[in-house]
């Protein structure tokens, strides 16, 4: 039980002390964070609406954590250069364009019992 308590101390130590640390200069990428929640919202909402199945959801989440870790590895070194901020951008309208179409087709889950409601015709 202490032992919980004491990890649990430790790691708000260190995370703290890691948000405190000013950022290296030249990985700021402030459009694309914003980028990526208006993204990670606009999947939510969709789930919240039933206009996403589960299984839509869980694939955009999946492209969403690929276009962060393309955004991890050009942070890595310590700068962020034209040519990977563009691949960013890039991603990131790809993966845009997966959320609208799959946002407007007509597959449903509108009761959210987990299974696509049939389209009404």
């Amino acid at each position: 039980m202490n032992s919980t308590k004491l990890l649990a101390a430790l790691l708000a130590a260190v995370s703290l002390s890691a948000t405190a640390q000013s950022p290296v200069p030249g990985t700021g990428t402030p459009r694309i964070d914003q980028r990526q929640a208006n993204q990670e919202r606009r999947i939510e909402q969709g789930v919240q609406s039933g206009a996403l199945t589960p299984r839509e959801a869980a694939r955009l989440e999946k492209g969403q954590a690929r276009v962060q870790v393309l955004e991890d590895k050009a942070k890595a070194d310590g700068t962020v250069t034209a040519r990977e901020r563009a691949r960013i951008h890039k991603a990131q309208d790809r993966q845009g364009r997966r959320i609208h179409r799959q946002k407007h087709d007509r597959q449903h889950d509108f009761n959210r019992d987990g299974k696509p409601d049939r389209p009404a015709r």
